[in-house]
This record gives structure tokens, C-alpha cells and sequence, in this order.
């Protein structure tokens, strides 16, 4: 038993190594004079892309490294990252890329268990796995950009800006504290996959995007108030229904400005969908008045007249922070 940490060592060694292409032969110093950038600059892309900290005499880089800092040399010339917004970018690739790595290898080391001899299958599935892995990484990544530029070109307007106009709509599971006490670590990821997997299908479905789930609550954005309200409609109603397992939910929408950055989305679009969110009861859709005066004709502006499709009931006032005064509906579908 004694020698496991060795062999844990070792096995790590010559995963580091089949990963980087090589074992690690350089310094962070010649990393940097090899690729001819500022060694401050290295050091600070690499706590941006929150890599473990190293130094000066540490052997911990390889060949890679040196090419890697050379193309991001290229991307600053090339004015893809500059220097406003570099830092922003390089965290976000760091931060996501982290979760993935660490999804990715928690799924191979599972599956290694299960052989019996985890180090060594782990070493085995790596190399027969991951290069499946990268290939089809890759092809996810050029289709999102392939769908991203296709969404770029329709609204000529962000082209030359990060503002847009959207309906913003964040969806919140209800009583999640609650239930999730009663879970234990599996059944509790199993509840919220199927409402982030059953959400993600319904929003796309609509032509809208999620920009993040973050625990029990979805952020997506779409275009059309329409349809952001139909998938929340949809989403509550099943919410509702005793026979279904999707967790009960509520959902606040708003429609208008909204800044894009990084994949996500900023403004006060935004802090109103999040607010009405939060003013919601259980099983309720909240819209404010960019979604009520987009879905409803000026002969239904009265007090008590519903617009096509749906009905509404204006709330008398929603208390939320940062707004002196947010107006806000509550809709239904027309049939209900």
C-alpha cells in the first residue's frame, strides 16, 4: 500500500504528458522567450485562464505552451483580443473550459472504477477517448458558430453594436431549498438535468438561446416576446401538472435593450426579467410592459381587455429593487 501515492504519481505524470503531447521541459521564463512574449504577460493569461500558479525555476510547460502563447500573440495583433477586452475573454475560455475538463474527467474516472484498476483504465480510456472527445468538441464549437453568425447577420444592428433588443426570461424552480434537503447527490442532479435538459430543448425549440443555468433558475433570451412567453407558459403548465416530473416553476420576462457580452447578457432588460422573477407566485408568468404592448393590439390597451392568445391581469405595483416603478402583468393563455 505504500507505494500507491508513487504509482498515483507516476500515472499522473503520463497522463500530463499524453494531454500536453510531451513531457514538461521548460519554464514559464523560457515558455515566454521561446514565444517571444513579455514574461508579465505570460504569467497573467495564465491566472486569467486559471491555471495553478508557478515559478520561475518550476519544469511545468511544454512545447504546447510556447505555440499557445505565440497564437494568442497572433489574436492581439490581429485585433481578435484586444486589450479592453483580453482579459474578460481569456477568463471566460479559462472558466469554461475548467468546468468542461472537470465534468470530462469525473465522467472518466467513473467509468474507470468500474474496471477495477481505475488508474490504469483511466490511462487506457484517455487515450481512446479523448481524441473522440476533442474531434466532436470542435465540431460543437463551429456549429454554434456556424448559429451564432447566422443570428449576427439577421440583426444587422450588432454588428456595430453590443446592444440589441430581446426578451430576457429567467425561469426558477419553486421550492428548491426545500427539496432538495429530501434528495440525496444523485437524485438532486437527476432532478435538476431533467429540468435544465427538458428547458434547454423547449427554448431552442422556440428559436431562443440559454445563456446560463445557475442552479435552480434558467436565463434564456429570444427574440420574439411570443415565444418567450409561450415557452414559459409551457414550462409552468407542466410545472402544474402533478403527473409530470418537472419541478414547479415561475418566470418573469422582459423585452427590450440589452447589452451582449461574452455570451452573456447585461442591463436593465435584464434586472427586470430577474426582478418580475422574483414578484412571481408559483406557477405564474410575470411580463413587464415591453412584452405587454409587443403581444397586445391598441384596441385591447384597455383595463380588463386581452390581446390574441392571451389574457392578462395587471398587477398594481411590483415592488423591485433598482426600479421606481415597474409595471407588470400577469398572462395566461386565452383559453384558460
Amino acid at each position: 500500500m505504500a507505494d500507491e501515492p508513487d504509482d498515483a504519481g507516476e500515472i499522473a505524470r503520463a497522463m500530463e504528458a499524453y494531454l500536453l503531447g510531451e513531457e514538461p521541459t521548460l519554464t514559464r521564463v523560457q515558455v515566454a522567450e521561446r514565444a517571444g512574449v513579455p514574461l508579465e504577460l505570460a504569467v497573467q493569461l495564465w491566472h486569467q485562464l486559471g491555471f495553478p500558479h508557478r515559478g520561475d525555476d518550476d519544469v511545468a510547460f511544454a512545447e504546447s505552451d510556447v505555440e499557445a502563447l505565440r497564437l494568442t500573440s497572433d489574436l492581439v495583433r490581429l485585433g481578435i483580443l484586444p486589450p479592453e477586452s483580453q482579459a474578460a475573454l481569456v477568463r471566460t475560455w479559462g472558466r469554461s473550459y475548467a468546468r468542461l475538463a472537470e465534468w470530462q474527467t469525473t465522467l472518466l474516472a467513473g467509468v474507470a472504477v468500474e474496471g477495477g484498476d481505475p488508474s490504469s483504465a483511466l490511462t487506457e480510456l484517455a487515450s481512446d477517448v479523448l481524441p473522440r472527445v476533442e474531434a466532436l468538441q470542435t465540431y460543437v464549437w463551429r456549429r454554434h458558430l456556424a448559429s451564432a453568425a447566422q443570428h449576427l447577420l439577421e440583426d444587422t444592428s450588432t454588428l456595430s453594436s453590443a446592444e440589441t433588443r430581446l426578451s430576457v426570461c429567467f425561469v426558477d424552480i419553486v421550492g428548491y431549498t426545500t427539496r432538495s434537503r429530501s434528495l440525496d447527490g444523485a437524485e438532486l442532479v437527476e432532478w435538476v438535468d431533467r429540468f435544465e435538459q427538458d428547458t434547454t430543448t423547449l427554448v431552442v425549440d422556440h428559436g431562443g438561446q440559454v445563456i446560463k443555468t445557475i442552479g435552480d433558475e434558467v436565463l434564456f433570451t429570444v427574440a420574439d416576446p411570443a415565444a418567450a412567453v409561450e415557452i414559459a407558459l409551457a414550462l409552468t403548465a407542466r410545472g402544474d401538472d402533478a403527473e409530470d416530473p418537472f419541478p414547479a416553476v415561475r418566470a418573469g420576462i422582459a423585452h427590450g435593450a440589452v447589452v451582449r457580452r461574452l455570451g452573456d447578457v447585461f442591463g436593465s432588460t435584464v434586472n427586470a426579467a430577474s426582478r418580475l422573477t422574483s414578484a412571481a407566485r408559483p406557477g405564474t408568468v410575470l411580463v413587464d410592459a415591453g412584452v405587454h404592448d409587443a403581444l397586445t393590439p391598441d384596441e385591447a390597451d384597455a383595463p380588463g381587455e386581452d390581446g390574441p392568445g392571451y389574457r392578462w391581469r395587471r398587477l398594481r405595483r411590483v415592488s423591485a429593487k433598482g426600479f421606481s416603478h415597474l409595471e407588470a402583468w400577469r398572462v395566461r393563455p386565452a383559453k384558460s
